[in-house]
């Protein structure tokens, strides 16, 4: 198994040249800085990575560990049909059994603190394939 399919970033070979070696680390660096506490937006959704924290229109949800996840998954794919299989694998640390409907039920609770109070839901159920995250207004 390679270094890049066992989930490594890069893969640098061994060389001589320190140089080289030390702009690799550089560009991980940059890359890394701007990932860490960007904030993700999307429609009038705001997410704040580093303190799992989420806000529609201005107003604070409180979301559990895993209501934040899948959220925060939705909103890194906004307009992409995500499966269940899709959010089980992004989401959840510990396998599980597919056939259940916990993702059903989670999207569920998702749905009452983030769309129910607003005329434009962004959570959009994908008959037979999944599960849509898309402002649609």
């Amino acid at each position: 198994m390679s270094a890049l399919d066992a989930s490594a970033d890069v893969y640098v070979q061994k060389s001589d040249n320190l140089d080289e070696l030390q702009a690799w680390i550089r560009s991980l660096l940059r890359r890394r800085s701007q990932d860490i506490g960007a904030t993700i937006r999307y429609a009038d959704m705001k997410l704040d990575p580093v303190n799992h924290r989420a806000w529609r229109d201005g107003k604070e949800i409180v979301l559990t560990a895993k209501e934040y996840a899948i959220l925060a998954y939705f909103a890194k794919s906004p307009g992409k049909v995500l499966t269940r299989q899709d959010i089980a694998d992004n989401c959840w640390k510990e396998p599980f059994e597919t056939f259940t409907n916990i993702i059903d039920v989670y999207i569920n609770y998702l749905r009452r603190k983030v769309d129910a109070e607003f005329s434009k839901k962004l959570i959009h159920t994908v008959r037979g394939k999944g599960y849509m995250f898309e402002d649609r207004g």
